[in-house]
């Protein structure tokens, strides 16, 4: 509809029993995994927990879902697809932490390779050997020396809020999605 998340949650804040719940990808050990076991329990005892399934079936297609949307940006800013180079921010669950476990920045990761990009991954808070063992991924120590076609904030670490997004384009016009919604609008092609 062309309504912006942030615009539509600080609005619903002003009501005084709003709870600030942000878009984003819901991996970790937690809210990511336990759900399904409630949901298990749920139908054991009959009762169908519909509301909690639909949640995870949601969140289970959200990297897919933003995949397409920066796919369909680049192809927007005349980009070509098959061999692009993507730069995605953070691959731990969850802002200011290292543990990757469960966590649903691979998928959008993953998508991205499907259709043919060569994707970076760039975190100041995960292990690299942890990453590479969990996901096979050898994360950049620095990204700041590649031109990129997209760049894909997929965790909100501390380091990433004040980055300069013209630097990030590096001239190129590169795409640049926030999923977090961390950066101004007006300096983005794309957020939830």
């Amino acid at each position: 509809m062309g309504i912006d998340t942030k615009e539509v949650l600080e609005a619903a804040g002003t009501k005084w029993n709003f709870l600030p719940f942000s878009p984003g990808l819901v991996g970790g050990h937690c809210i990511g995994v336990d759900p399904y076991y409630l949901a298990q329990k749920a139908q054991e005892t009959g009762y169908n927990p519909e509301i909690i399934l639909a949640g995870r079936r949601m969140n289970d297609g959200m990297g897919a879902w933003v995949a397409s949307q920066i796919v369909k940006l680049m192809i927007h800013k005349g980009h070509a697809v098959k061999d692009s180079k993507i730069l995605v921010l953070g691959i731990t669950f969850k802002e200011n932490c290292p543990d990757i476990r469960n966590t649903k920045a691979i998928d959008v990761i993953n998508e991205l390779k499907t259709y043919g990009c060569k994707v970076d991954v760039y975190d100041p808070w995960a292990n690299n050997e942890e990453v590479k063992q969990e996901y096979g991924l050898d994360l950049v120590d620095d990204y700041t020396e590649n031109k990129y076609d997209g760049v894909v904030l997929a965790v909100a670490h501390n380091e990433f809020k004040d980055l300069d997004l013209s630097k990030l384009r590096n001239g190129h016009n590169a795409v640049i999605y926030d999923i977090k919604g961390i950066w101004d609008k007006e300096q983005v092609d794309g957020r939830l």
